[in-house]
């Protein structure tokens, strides 16, 4: 065990201890005695003490020190003997066993002997190593408790410091925290790893410096186990601008696990809506922990393992053994029981597997049997079909029997028994003739036909199309029986031993007929039972009908999509080449897009369901269909075909893997991928031969998408020496295509048929024919050692960069659009727009109200992707507006995103606050003008939003003054004589102008508008200047104004009022203005239109009067940098929304007290 590092004095130690190993920094030590069968007098006396003293007193045998050389306390070591210098050592772990301490020293070797080195001060070495124990004693003790019972107080503990060290919203839930290092450039740092719903956050305080990161999961571009020269196993994080390393776990591999299921559920409820609206675990990250994500990890095993609806729910695993009549012995395994299901697996890979649904009376009864020696706790379950399974060997039987029969109970009461939906074979498949009905008679169809109505015009396909539009078989075989009479022979012989229903036993040998393919008559059926397409469809009767009766005649766009594909499907064989077949094609097609309009219709789909149609009855082809496309391959048929793409990443994984030379000659594997991306969408259909792909379909449906994976990496290694030797990536493409189209099956019953959509130039030599068994053979025997379990863990991985390449694909379109329409350099609006989306996201993370029409939406167009609403943009605006006014910063934020709002919605996307933040700080001096203009104007300004206090009760601004202000040189300026000739100048332009002309101010926006200016100016360099300068302004403009009012009442036109203008005024009127114009408001919320005689001043009027300021002039040309914003913003911006948030709980918080 580790040991709180305390001083060992080393003098005449070594009459007591023997060093066995030595390193620069560590001793392992075993004491005299122990271990070396008696020895010398000295160990026969130091073991016999030992073994006399109190147990309390006793001495570990075994020990680990630590030393370090050069400095004061270092002794050297020679042939286990120490033989000088001063004796201090630090003792920091004791073992009873051998064993033991060798794994404390192998993990000192593997995490800490390398990294040591990287220290300068050897007293650092001495403060690193003693403070890495100590965490490894608190985790190691935490660790244990957590075995056996969850201990609050610990966990507490570490709560209430990761909120005071982080300071996040109560939302934000810690699920657990790990002791390890991070790497900061060469330097470790000792400290504690926080995961969280949301983020990672490290902490560490090492020798007086402090180190906090925060991490969001969705900025995780990749997280991988690695190594580097100091440590041999580190966990990477990388995001867009950096990459972490974290070490020196006491469990990695716990650790690295937790990691990578928060990463993949924060990035698929954040950033993937169409998988976030169908899992509802998603849909409350608080109520998630740590052993919900354990468990959540298990029933995604657990579902692909078995290809099990989504929905399943995994409840039981129990270690048994299943009695296997065809081996005449118990097989050692794991029950897996569920909402609908009881499931067996072999420990032994590939042995043999169980799948027992519990849904429409295919379980008859569980039931206890007699405990004895040879058969421990035993339980029955008897299935429709006369067979039974015997499960042994199980812990805490009573309670697993009493859940499965409440399961039971359940799902009979809400699926009464239909008579007729059991067997898929039909009586001369069936172990009894107690079950003669087929799934799918012509007789149920037709009555399920005449309940949804007579005059009803779509009679299904009661048969196979392939039965319809049977083709001339193999001709030459005079004597004997052909191979599909052998290959049904063989398979009727397996169904008498392993059972013909979704129940029968799974083992290698059955892999083996699949792999040979499946006979023409056998194979519609053996899919419906490899997939369990049997249960869904026997489980829901007369469904199919109702959906083409609803669905058909309806115009959508999937219908359209549909339409154009009908033709293109198989059109080569000739049930496509009929009316029936197309329409049978356009039902399924149809019915299925009715069935999940998340999902529609998606190319490949129809080549697909075209298949499925010659082997299986319409229906049946349905229920196929609906299995591949929400089951057996999920996430690939959607809007962004995700589940695709990350097998793709996958792909690539094990091309790196199992073909490493051809890996090295392409060196970018994308081109590869491109070309694959059809064989995994069709399942080989649209490029090979449609009888050798039909092979490969078979071994889909049982070994899922394994099947597919190793089969592309033996086309790949049966095609290496010529892809190394291509030039591009087109004659790649062509070397790939030809060969697949020379996969042949000699065996086949059916005349070749050509295939359309592969690749194949007449001029050059055709390829050698390969056998399609063949190639499946050696699929199997060269790259079929994947795990289901292994095939999850790369999609865990994989699927974190597939959906971080669509975001970075995102942001690329979004900037494309924007960058031509603003100033503000590239990589700043890069900067720009992550803080816009950080911003959104930081919404999401805590605030599980938000509607769902808020939510990050992958359908909509690239810009409208991520909208903020108006506290977010106010949160952006106090960061990296350059027009902040101290407390009048929320109001002119307020009025900026009303500005913005131009659809009324309260959402603003990305454009329009790039656009408007391109105008403050690169705009020109009108342009600003004018957006602050319009910022003090209706939409942007609201009569509730007017305040009656006002800065502006100055002298300086009474129209009293005259117009004539002494300068600092002595010299005056009279701005009587500007005045009139700029009214003059503004009239002309008048009647030029083209552009729209923005409505006029009134005076109470007007005195908002001072306002702004007022508080802009707020410690400015300049500030007392410009204070001045907009006095002058201001008391022009209120001239302006007034002879504006008084000329519209006397019905006079600009050139006579302005050789009427007087410096004469009240100055008690004017003081009015700026105190109690607003002190009475207008009864209508909205602002009335000016009326005649009103003070209203235009735009032309402010801008010509502020250009006569120079100080002013100079204010809004200066040039202003938006990137020191924000460097200061990526810093703040977590900090600025948990204060807010924190100050919002506790003003919460503080109103309900004193409501109470």
């Amino acid at each position: 065990m580790w040991l709180k590092p305390e001083e060992v004095l080393l003098k005449n130690a070594l009459k007591l201890w023997v060093t066995q190993k030595s390193s620069g920094y560590f001793i392992l030590q075993r004491r005299r005695g122990h271990g070396d069968g008696g020895g010398r007098f000295t160990g026969r006396l130091v073991g016999a003490l030992d073994a006399v003293l109190d147990s309390n007193a006793r001495v570990a045998p075994f020990r680990i020190l630590l030393q370090v050389p050069g400095s004061q306390v270092y002794s050297a070591i020679a042939c286990g003997e120490l033989l000088n210098g001063s004796e201090v050592y630090w003792a920091i772990a004791i073992g009873a066993t051998a064993e033991e301490i060798n794994q404390h020293w192998e993990w000192l070797e593997q995490n800490l002997l390398h990294t040591l080195s990287v220290f300068d001060n050897k007293e650092d070495i001495v403060s690193f190593v003693k403070g890495k124990v100590k965490a490894l004693i608190a985790e190691e003790t935490s660790s244990k408790l957590a075995e056996q019972e969850e201990d609050p107080e610990k966990f507490r503990e570490a709560l209430v410091k990761f909120e005071s060290r982080f300071n996040f919203p109560e939302a934000e839930k810690l699920i657990t925290y790990y002791s390890c290092c991070c790497w900061k450039g060469k330097v470790p740092r000792q400290g504690w790893l926080y995961l969280s719903i949301n983020h990672l956050c490290f902490y560490s305080f090492f020798l007086g410096k402090e180190l906090k990161l925060i991490i969001p999961w969705v900025e995780v571009q990749k997280l991988e186990r690695t190594s580097n020269v100091f440590m041999t196993d580190t966990v990477r994080v990388t995001t867009p601008n950096k990459e972490r390393d974290f070490s020196t776990f006491l469990n990695i591999t716990e650790a690295f696990r937790i990691m990578e299921q928060l990463a993949d559920v924060t990035l698929r409820r954040l950033l993937d809506n169409e998988i976030f609206e169908l899992d509802p675990g998603l849909q409350d990250p608080t109520q998630i922990t740590k052993r919900d994500l354990e468990a959540r990890a298990q029933n995604e095993f657990f579902r692909a393992f078995f290809r099990l609806p989504r929905k399943e729910k995994l409840h039981e695993v129990v270690d048994c053994s299943l009695w296997t009549p065809f081996s005449r012995c118990h097989t050692a395994g794991r029950m897996y029981t569920s909402d609908s299901y009881i499931c067996f697996a072999s420990k032994e890979n590939g042995c043999c597997n169980v799948i027992i649904p519990l849904r429409r009376g295919r379980v008859i009864s569980i039931e206890k049997m007699e405990d004895t020696s040879l058969l421990p706790n035993p339980i029955i379950v008897s299935i429709r079909s006369k067979t039974a399974f015997q499960f042994i060997e199980l812990k805490d039987r009573d309670t697993l029997v009493e859940n499965l029969l409440q399961r039971l109970k359940e799902v009979n009461s809400s699926n009464p028994v239909h008579c007729n939906n059991f067997s898929a074979f039909g009586s001369t498949c069936m172990l009894g003739d107690s079950e003669p009905v087929c799934l799918g008679t012509e007789a149920s169809q037709s009555k399920e036909r005449s309940e949804c109505g007579k005059d009803s015009s779509y009679l299904l396909n009661a048969e196979a199309l392939r039965s319809d539009f049977h083709q001339s078989g193999i001709v030459g075989l005079d004597f004997g029986k052909s191979r599909e009479q052998i290959k049904e022979n063989l398979w009727d012989d397996h169904f008498v031993e392993y059972g013909r229903t979704v129940c029968m036993f799974r083992t290698e040998k059955i892999r083996k007929l699949v792999a040979m393919g499946i006979p023409e008559s056998l194979r519609g059926k053996l899919w419906l039972l490899f997939s369990d397409a049997v249960t869904d469809l026997a489980s829901h009767p007369g469904y199919y009908v109702h959906l083409v009766e609803a669905s058909m005649g309806k115009c959508c766009m999937a219908t359209e999509e549909i339409e154009r594909d009908l033709h293109r499907s198989l059109p080569e064989h000739p049930a496509f080449q009929s009316e029936t077949g197309i329409a049978a094609l356009r039902r399924v097609l149809t019915a299925y897009a009715h069935r999940n309009p998340k999902i529609g219709y998606c190319q490949s789909m129809n080549i697909l369901t075209s298949v499925l149609l010659l082997y299986a009855k319409e229906e049946e082809a349905f229920w196929l269909l609906v299995a591949v496309c929400e089951r057996m391959l999920p996430d690939y048929f959607n809007h962004r075909v995700i589940g695709a793409q990350v097998d793709q990443s996958v792909f690539e994984e094990l091309i790196k893997e199992q073909l490493p030379e051809l890996a090295e000659h392409m060196k970018d594997l994308t081109a590869l991928a491109s070309i694959s991306l059809s064989w995994f969408l069709t399942l080989f259909l649209s490029i090979m031969p449609l009888e050798s792909a039909v092979n490969v379909v078979d071994c889909f449906f049982y070994d899922g998408i394994k099947a597919i994976f190793q089969l592309g990496l033996a086309i790949l290694e049966a095609n290496a020496v010529d892809l190394c030797n291509s030039k591009d990536d087109g004659q790649a493409l062509m070397i790939l295509s030809r060969f697949l189209e020379h996969v042949k099956n000699e065996e086949s019953p059916l005349p070749p048929i050509g295939n359309h959509h592969a690749f194949f130039s007449d001029d050059q030599e055709p390829s050698p024919v390969t056998e399609i068994a063949n190639l499946i053979h050696d699929s199997y025997e060269k790259f079929g050692d994947h795990s289901v379990a292994q095939i999850e863990h790369m999609r865990y991985k994989h699927r974190i960069r597939v959906l971080q390449s669509h975001e970075d694909t995102t942001k690329q379109n979004v900037l494309r659009v924007v960058i031509p329409d603003v100033s503000i350099l590239p990589e700043d609006l890069e900067e720009l727009y992550d803080l816009f989306k950080r911003e959104h996201l930081i919404r999401c993370y805590w605030e599980t109200t938000s509607a769902v029409s808020e939510r990050h939406d992958p359908s909509r167009p690239y810009a409208e992707q991520y909208r903020i609403d108006a506290q977010q943009f106010a949160n952006l605006y106090r960061l990296v507006s350059p027009w902040t006014c101290g407390e009048h910063t929320d109001v002119l934020a307020q009025r900026t995103f009303r500005l913005l709002d131009e659809n009324m919605d309260r959402l603003i996307e990305f454009k329009g606050f790039a656009s408007c933040l391109d105008v403050m700080y690169n705009g020109e001096m009108n342009e600003k003008i004018k957006l602050l203009y319009k910022l003090h104007i209706p939409p942007a300004l609201t009569e509730n939003e007017r305040d009656s206090q006002s800065p502006l009760k100055n002298p300086l601004l009474s129209t009293s003054r005259p117009l004539v202000i002494a300068k600092s040189n002595g010299d005056a300026v009279d701005y009587q004589k500007q005045l009139k000739q700029m009214l003059k100048d503004l009239a002309k332009e008048k009647d030029t102008k083209t552009e729209k002309e923005l409505p006029k101010m009134s005076q109470r926006e007007f005195i908002q508008f001072c306002k702004t200016l007022y508080s802009m100016f707020h410690e400015d360099p300049e500030e007392n200047d410009l204070y001045q300068a907009i006095a002058t302004v201001t008391t022009l403009l209120l001239q302006i104004g007034e002879v504006g009012q008084r000329s519209i009442s006397l019905g006079s036109g600009s050139d006579e009022f302005t050789e009427d203008l007087q410096p004469e005024a009240s100055t008690s009127d004017q003081d009015a203005v700026f105190t109690d114009t607003v002190k009475s408001p207008q009864k209508d919320s909205q602002p009335s239109p000016v009326t005649e005689g009103d003070w209203t001043v235009s735009f032309e009027h402010i801008l010509a009067s502020l250009l006569t300021e120079q100080s002013l002039v100079n204010f809004f040309e200066k040039p202003l940098e938006i990137k020191p914003k924000l460097e200061n913003a990526k810093l703040n911006q977590y900090s600025l929304k948990t204060n807010g948030m924190s100050c919002q709980s506790r003003g919460e918080h503080t109103k309900l007290n004193t409501q109470s």
